[in-house]
């Protein structure tokens, strides 16, 4: 079970989309979250990842001297 409150311009955008189409705002919720649920994990996942790195203290060098580097 998930409670939560919404801004007032969203909750009338929801309320009107659920009136239209015959849906529950419940329905459009989820739906939302479910598309959008993977780019989050995502996100926090790679911002994690570099605060791991920030945190490492190794050294970083650009990436036109790495090509260099590798004849890339």
């Amino acid at each position: 079970m998930l409670a939560l409150r919404l801004p007032t311009e969203l909750e009338s955008r929801l309320s009107a989309l659920a009136a239209r189409t015959g849906r529950t705002k419940s329905f459009y919720a989820r739906e939302a979250i479910n598309h959008y649920i993977d780019e989050l994990e995502e996100q926090y996942w790679a911002d994690s990842v570099v605060q791991r790195w920030e945190k490492s203290d190794k050294q970083t060098i650009p990436a036109s001297e790495f090509k260099a580097e590798f004849n890339l």
